[in-house]
């Protein structure tokens, strides 16, 4: 069914969520002035960077820390243009875009106005997205190629889900995790060439879009946007339980890296995940983001937004109680600032604390199993929802 005005969404909340993102911006700019503790990542100025190179006609890649698509760069020109602070903005608007994407599937998928409302929230006025952003991380963009992609396989739209769905593996290599839950999906609610459509044509997308950057930019496009982060190391923060041997074995020439052994959870996982929730995608996405995420080599804060922007599709099919439903929150949030201290120590002090973040990584790490298995125990179909 269509909602006229419940597509739109609360105008208030987007409103307030776009304000809440313009003081911090605003706030940053004083703290980037005057602190030593920088507000903005680090990886802001190195997008920048890679826009200028590309405003001058050459590789993005030339910047030695750029390891992503040229899309991110070429979206970024303008700040070199205009405003330092365009890709702030840019990645504020696609919050709220994303919470109105949020709020469209909410209301098709049965939910009324105010608790649609409601989960909306959850992602626009949730304080990590909003720092995520404000910092000048990108993660919102492909907040908004994922959510779109489900948006168009909700409305049946294969081809337009498929070519979304492509772009956004040029962005971010992740949501190639997603690709047996929508194959799962479309074999049993879609029609019978919807599998293969879907394939062809999200693939001719990525690669078509590869074969414009590999003529631009030569193999150093598929190798640090793709195959980097098959190899990447992170040692300096890192919430994922590899951080320490990362650590040691980047002090230790001779020492080996974790190896493809490291994937093994994940390719164990992620499979099953897709079968058990094959009927469900957006709770088969959000579980199959969780599980990457948290045994992943590497894990950031801005890689939480992949999954917390599933979250409010989610949240309806998992009946928690009152004080659950606190605890689990208040679980995740304090398992993030018990980390945080040590890795402030190492980060701006100098401090040796490399094992008390790999520990506390650890204590993160069976958080976060925790709390998917308390969301997995007490997920609930919709029994009402049938095959088209």
């Amino acid at each position: 069914p269509r909602h006229s005005s419940g597509e739109r969404g609360p105008r208030w909340l987007f409103a307030v969520g776009l304000l809440a993102r313009a003081a911090l911006v605003g706030l940053g700019v004083l703290q980037d002035g005057r602190l030593a503790l920088k507000f903005t990542d680090v990886d802001y100025a190195v997008l920048t960077d890679a826009a200028r190179l590309v405003t001058r006609g050459a590789s993005p890649y030339l910047r030695p820390t750029y390891r992503y698509s040229p899309l991110l760069a070429w979206l970024l020109t303008p700040n070199v243009f205009l405003s330092g602070l365009f890709g702030k903005a840019l990645f504020a608007a696609c919050d709220v875009a994303a919470a109105r994407l949020l709020h469209g599937l909410l209301r098709r998928r049965g939910l009324g106005g105010r608790q649609a409302t409601g989960l909306c929230a959850v992602w626009l006025l949730n304080p990590l997205p909003l720092a995520v952003s404000c910092r000048g991380n990108a993660e919102a963009l492909s907040a908004v190629l994922v959510l779109a992609t489900l948006s168009e396989l909700e409305r049946g739209r294969t081809a337009r889900a498929a070519a979304l769905y492509g772009l956004a593996l040029q962005l971010k290599p992740y949501p190639v995790a997603y690709a047996l839950p929508v194959a799962l999906h479309l074999r049993a609610r879609g029609p019978p060439h919807s599998v293969p459509l879907f394939g062809a044509v999200a693939g001719a997308t990525f690669l078509g879009l590869g074969a414009v950057f590999h003529g631009l930019y030569g193999p150093d496009f598929w190798k640090r946007a793709f195959l980097y982060h098959l190899s990447r190391r992170d040692t300096r923060h890192n919430f994922s339980p590899y951080f320490y041997a990362l650590y040691l074995t980047a002090a230790d020439g001779r020492a080996a890296p974790p190896g493809p052994a490291a994937f093994l959870p994940q390719l164990l996982l992620l499979p099953a995940a897709a079968w058990a929730f094959r009927r469900d995608l957006a709770f088969s996405c959000f579980v199959q983001t969780a599980v990457f995420v948290s045994f992943n080599k590497v894990c950031t804060s801005q890689y939480f937004v992949w999954y917390l922007c599933l979250l409010p599709l989610a949240g309806p099919r998992v009946r928690l109680g009152r004080g659950r439903a606190a605890l689990l929150p208040a679980l995740w949030f304090g398992g993030q600032a018990l980390w945080l201290a040590p890795a402030y120590l190492l980060e701006f002090r100098g401090r040796n604390t490399f094992l008390l973040v790999w520990l506390a990584g650890l204590l993160f790490l069976l958080v976060n199993c925790f709390v998917l298995v308390q969301m997995v125990a007490r997920y609930r179909p919709d029994r009402k929802a049938k095959p088209r």
